[in-house]
């Protein structure tokens, strides 16, 4: 059972500005409701279709955290989204405040401000062992305490050294130990630091959390991956349509395209790459 039913776009109200972005996206301006049904929903659309645009806008209105970058509501980058969240209502089967926003984009320079963190924390053991140098080994433990507790609890999630591995694997790692049950998860494009197996992971680690036994979770994500859209049950909604419309995963254009090039992939890119004939000869 899902927590968050649906997204309802508010009426505008005089002094709203509906002429400027976000609303001006044909998605977003055409919305009134939109459900979730299931515990996976994917937005899939091209780039610019609004998916992204909405998701960000139902973080902020549910009041999420987000993962590697500022809150919502401080965060420069999402003042259309809480432009967007202001006209959003969202019908909840059950209301949590557990879970994550998380952008793809974010991800990396969260990777690089829990190696600082964990960097500083290193040097701050280093300044006790100099300052204590001369202090009994009882006094020099009680003055690692706070640094080495906290580095030992950042290193327990994280690992020794998050940043040190590939994105795809510290991508994995990160949100793995953000997953609780009970909680709402809405990715932007997750695919993006991840291969394909590790595509499959991911999958794998969703299948996971919405296990009979564990408590209800539900997971709302904009991606182009045809791997991720494959998920078994999930709900479909292309924004390359207005307005936003249900699919089956065999209608995805993403999908048949892929499919086909793999197919024949010098058919497409013989096509792609022909010299033109009409510039060559100067007509």
């Amino acid at each position: 059972m899902p927590l968050l039913r649906s997204v309802t776009l508010k009426p505008a109200r005089t002094g709203d500005t509906s002429d400027a972005y976000p609303f001006t996206v044909p998605a977003v301006r055409a919305l009134r409701e939109l459900r979730f049904p299931a515990a996976v929903t994917f937005l899939v659309g091209e780039n610019g279709s609004g998916k992204s645009t909405l998701l960000e806008g139902i973080a902020a209105a549910a009041r999420l955290p987000t993962v590697g970058a500022e809150s919502i509501e401080r965060d420069a980058t999402l003042a259309s989204a809480r432009e967007l969240a202001a006209r959003l209502t969202l019908s909840w089967e059950t209301r949590t405040h557990k879970g994550f926003f998380l952008r793809a984009e974010d991800f990396f320079g969260f990777a690089k401000s829990v190696a600082k963190l964990r960097a500083e924390m290193l040097a701050r053991v280093d300044e006790v062992n100099e300052e204590f140098k001369n202090a009994s080994a009882y006094a020099r433990n009680l003055a690692h305490m706070p640094a080495m507790t906290s580095l030992a609890a950042l290193e327990r999630r994280y690992g020794v050294d998050l940043d040190a591995n590939s994105h795809g694997q510290s991508f994995l790692k990160l949100f793995q130990s953000r997953l609780v049950g009970g909680g709402l998860y809405l990715l932007d494009e997750p695919e993006a630091p991840l291969s394909p197996t590790s595509q499959l992971a991911l999958i794998a680690m969703i299948a996971d959390m919405l296990q009979p036994a564990s408590p209800p979770s539900q997971f709302i994500i904009a991606t182009h991956s045809p791997i991720l859209l494959a998920f078994p049950g999930a709900t479909i909604y292309t924004f390359d349509q207005t307005p936003v419309a249900a699919v089956s995963y065999s209608e995805l254009e993403h999908v048949n395209l892929t499919r086909e090039f793999l197919n024949e992939p010098d058919k497409f890119l013989r096509h792609l790459m022909e010299p033109d004939l009409d510039s060559l000869s100067g007509v």
